[in-house]
């Protein structure tokens, strides 16, 4: 048996499956159970079982069948481990390969090895699991399966780079070249080979796409650990290399899968992954929270890497909130770690992270010491990005403390010495964006040393630097992420359900005796788990027990609570009213059903003492009940009575079970979709919220650099002023000196003078914007105006990303309208295309006109000439939450939130004309806006 199968390969044993009885089902059963151990562990686990209870009556030699239960136990043994089970995963796993050996089953013993190998990985028994893995090569290599034996020397070389890079490249690098075609499974392992050795030279671009390629193999041969961490490692070379918002798109996507699995291990290291990337876009908060989260699911692994990647994080956190403690002690674990694990990359970083910590302990002898084994362990593994962060924790020491230069410094003080050297390593990292904080501190050194020229350049530097990275798709992302996180858990749920209702069909096709009764259920069970609506569910279910069952009373209650509410019922063909009944009746069909979670069936009610069927019912002789089951939940109870005993035999007990539990499905897929509406509904609020945020960070930031600016000048003149008046009052003052203090002084005003006429031009700019796109306050507004102001606030991006605007608005044109919201359409507009029109192109050109075309009415055009609009999409352009990036940026709500402000609000029309030219839209507008009813109108913007 492979080690690893497409999805082709697992859909055909799905297939082969359906109509097969008994043992004749094994064949198929055995490899699904195997591949199926990490895509679905539950449902793998539950066809083992079959299996293994099958297996006495196959008529198999005993060696075949001792073989085949050995490879069942190791699927079982491998869903434990994904479980967290690691001793049971370990006994269970050395149970069978004894099987194996004894067998001279080398396949089998390589699988064994293999299993063992990965529970050693989540233990830190780094040295047993090397040796597993070479028993895994040896086995497999002794059966002549060379794929195997391969997979796992991929393997092998991830961890040796890990020890020492360039001797694990030396010795692997060229290993997996020239063997023919690379199945998906080996090509998995052979890409993330390569990606950590990538990342270990600090080629982080190279590694991120490597990464890449390793999770879609991942993906399609059923490894679904694998392409989870291959996504969260992904995100981390993406924050390396400061693209945030690509890093948090990747974290999301490893911690969705990593949530739908459960699996313990893998949700804590992507919470904590997540907690890094938060942490870099200054989300402090939300990155304790995450990384508390887990560090508490990831205790069990404390030997594991994975914890030592934690243990970075928290270090890294404590010294962004100046808990230099808690920092020391974090990286002083870290160090124990990358001693027993003996990985070079901790080894770094927990001496990179110690000195920084010390630093700010006032232990400055110690904190160089410490510094300058980071630098030479980062050198003698070339490892630049471990060697930038040490030389940038020398500069800071040198910075915070008085102490001797380094030999051969050419700049002013050694802060700037290291900080230089740190920048000039940075450009030779491919697509890396040099962090803004890194130029902010060159500034504020250049400050110090009264370089004002070269402290304004660089605080020029940092401020497009962290515009850069800390883009408003990446913070809009991070503020919404938990709410999508919502909305997806919401989708996977119906998918979930979906895959319920297959479940119900196999069941349904083994227990019924009529093919055509089976394929007639399998139809209604699709017309009921269609509808998103319980009434419509209702009513669906209603008509098809009346069409296949002998029904006078047909009744839904569901759990409120304490009780039993009806939540629909017909009797008669008339609907009854509503009633019902506690959980804890004595008496109650219904509440008994629920509580004991089983089918009941009365058959002869006549024969029955006190028995209460359905109460404000007539009197029935057969009724049945059955519980809305989903899992271990219940939802409730649905029953159907007769006026005749014996109404429910074997064969109508079991349509109205598959019934009852395509209704539960729908039932909670209708609540599910509800849900989800409330929280798409939640996310349009914090859209709303991210905008206004964005845009007063925008605000703060554009004037953070000529206040501070003028600050840092202002702060030197007052320090310069009192030289001069100690020279004045003491032995005297030169002429030179006033000279100089004169020429200083004039300069300086100059500087502070063009920062405050700076600051002033952006308040200016920025008030009535600001104003506006915060209140929905009508007023008469002058078209130019308003749209240059519009066009102002956005322009920074738009030369940002390498495009530009032109607008043509004649003066005179005055609306009595709604500038704000007129300013989000317009903002929506300029934002869509700069996210999807101009994508991996610069150079592109957008348009903005208007003009009187009739009496009383404005066409206002925006239009880009970028790649258009598909002609399938075009129709559903408008439509909430439909964009063709989902998770890479689009929310698909801004053209949908624009539409409802022009129809609505301003009382206008929208329509849009696309090619492979370009795209405009065309907003047809009153001049007057028409007069809104106030809970309308909430309504609209809400």
């Amino acid at each position: 048996m492979d080690m690893f199968a497409t999805d082709d390969g697992v859909a055909e044993w799905e297939l082969a499956l359906l109509p097969l009885r008994g043992v004749a089902r094994l064949p198929a059963l055995i490899p699904l159970a195997w591949h199926l151990r990490q895509r679905d562990s539950a449902r793998a686990a539950a066809l083992a079982e079959e299996a293994l209870a099958l297996l006495p009556y196959a008529g198999l030699e005993p060696e075949a069948r001792s073989a085949t239960t050995a490879r069942l136990h190791l699927a079982q043994a491998e869903i434990r481990w994904l479980e967290g089970e690691l001793d049971e995963a370990s006994t269970i796993a050395m149970e069978a390969f004894e099987v194996l050996q004894g067998l001279g089953d080398h396949a089998g013993c390589a699988d064994a090895h293999w299993l063992r190998a990965w529970i050693c990985v989540d233990r830190g028994l780094h040295e047993e699991r090397d040796h597993a893995l070479a028993l895994c090569v040896a086995e497999a290599r002794q059966g002549g399966d060379e794929v195997r034996a391969l997979t796992a020397e991929a393997v092998i070389a991830r961890w040796a780079v890990l020890r020492e890079l360039h001797s694990a490249r030396e010795r692997w690098a060229h290993h997996f070249d020239n063997i023919g075609p690379v199945p998906p499974g080996l090509n998995c392992w052979i890409n993330d080979f390569h990606a950590m050795a990538a990342s270990q030279s600090s080629d982080f671009g190279q590694s991120a796409s490597l990464y890449i390629q390793s999770h879609e193999f991942a993906l399609q041969t059923g490894q679904l650990r694998a392409a989870i961490i291959a996504a969260t490692n992904t995100g981390e070379k993406f924050s390396h290399l400061n693209d945030h918002h690509a890093a948090l798109e990747w974290m999301q996507r490893g911690l969705e899968l990593a949530r739908r699995s459960g699996w313990p291990r893998n949700i804590g290291a992507c919470l904590m992954h997540t907690a890094d990337t938060m942490r870099r876009l200054g989300r402090l908060d939300v990155a304790d929270e995450l990384l508390r989260e887990g560090l508490g699911i990831l205790r069990p692994f404390a030997d594991a890497r994975v914890f030592g990647i934690a243990l970075q994080y928290r270090g890294d956190l404590c010294l962004e909130r100046a808990d230099y403690a808690g920092a020391f002690e974090a990286f002083q674990q870290l160090a124990g770690r990358a001693e027993a694990l003996r990985q070079a990359d901790f080894q770094m970083v927990a001496r990179r992270g110690q000195a920084h910590a010390l630093c700010f302990l006032d232990r400055a002898a110690e904190a160089l010491a410490m510094a300058h084994q980071a630098v030479e362990l980062s050198l003698s593994h070339r490892n630049i990005y471990n060697h930038i962060a040490a030389l940038r924790v020398l500069a800071l020491i040198h910075r915070m403390h008085p102490l001797r230069g380094p030999e051969g410094m050419t700049e002013p003080n050694a802060s700037l010495h290291y900080l230089h050297r740190a920048l000039d390593l940075v450009s030779t990292i491919e697509g890396y964006t040099v962090p803004g904080d890194l130029y902010d501190t060159l500034a504020a050194e250049y400050a110090r040393l009264g370089d004002y020229k070269l402290a304004y350049e660089m605080a020029q530097a940092a401020s497009k630097a962290l515009e850069k990275t800390h883009s408003q798709e990446a913070t809009s992302r991070a503020i919404a992420m938990q709410v999508h996180q919502k909305t997806e858990q919401a989708r996977a749920e119906g998918q979930h359900h979906r895959e319920l209702a297959m479940a119900e069909a196999r069941r349904a096709e083994v227990l019924a005796q009529s093919g055509a009764m089976l394929q007639r259920l399998s139809a209604i069970g699709q017309e009921i788990t269609t509808h998103l609506d319980a009434e419509a569910v209702y009513q669906v279910l209603n008509r098809h027990v009346h069409e296949l069952l002998s029904a006078n009373t047909f009744s839904v209650y569901l759990i409120d609570g304490e009780r039993l509410n009806r939540a629909f019922g017909v009797e008669g063909g008339l609907p009854l009213p509503p009633n019902s009944v506690a959980l804890d009746h004595p008496q109650a069909w219904s509440a008994r059903c629920v509580r004991e979670r089983r089918e009941v069936y009365v058959d002869n009610a006549a024969f029955e003492r006190a028995v209460l069927l359905t109460p404000g019912t007539s009197p029935s002789v057969s009724a049945l009940f059955v519980p809305l089951l989903l899992g271990e939940r219940v939802l409730g109870v649905m029953t159907v009575q007769a006026m005749h005993a014996g109404a429910y035999g074997e064969r109508e007990r079991l349509i109205f079970r598959t019934l009852c539990a395509y209704g539960a499905i729908a039932l909670d897929n209708a609540s599910a979709y509800r849900q989800l509406q409330e929280a798409q509904s939640q996310l349009v609020s914090q859209e709303k919220l991210a905008a206004l945020g964005a845009l007063m960070a925008g605000v703060a930031h554009e004037l953070n650099t000529p206040i501070g600016n003028s600050l840092l000048i202002a702060s030197t003149m007052e320090q310069k002023t009192n030289e001069l008046e100690r020279s004045l009052n003491g032995p005297g003052l030169r002429r030179s000196d006033l000279a100089a203090f004169i020429a200083d002084t004039r300069k300086a005003s100059e500087l502070v003078m063009r920062g405050l006429h700076s600051a002033a031009d952006l308040v200016s700019s920025f008030k009535q914007v600001a104003v506006d796109r915060t209140t929905e306050q009508r007023r008469r507004f002058d078209l130019h105006q308003v749209a240059h102001e519009i066009v102002a606030t956005m322009m920074n991006r738009i030369r940002a990303a390498g495009h530009r605007i032109e607008y043509e608005i004649p003066e005179g044109v005055s609306l009595d309208s709604y500038p704000g919201p007129f300013g989000q359409v317009v903002t929506n507009l300029i934002n869509n295309a700069l996210l999807h029109a101009f994508e991996r192109r610069e150079g592109g050109r957008m348009r903005l006109t208007a003009n009187l075309h009739i009496e009383g009415r404005v066409l206002v055009a925006f239009s880009d000439d970028g790649s258009g609009i598909a002609p399938e999409h075009l129709s559903r352009i408008f439509d909430p939450f439909f964009t063709t990036r989902l998770g890479r940026g689009g929310s698909g709500l801004g053209l949908s939130i624009s539409y409802n402000i022009v129809t609505s609000l301003l009382g206008g029309q929208i329509s849009v004309v696309s090619s492979k030219g370009g795209t405009t839209f065309t907003l047809d507008l009153p001049t007057t806006a028409p007069t809104q009813d106030p809970s309308r109108h909430a309504a609209i913007y809400r």
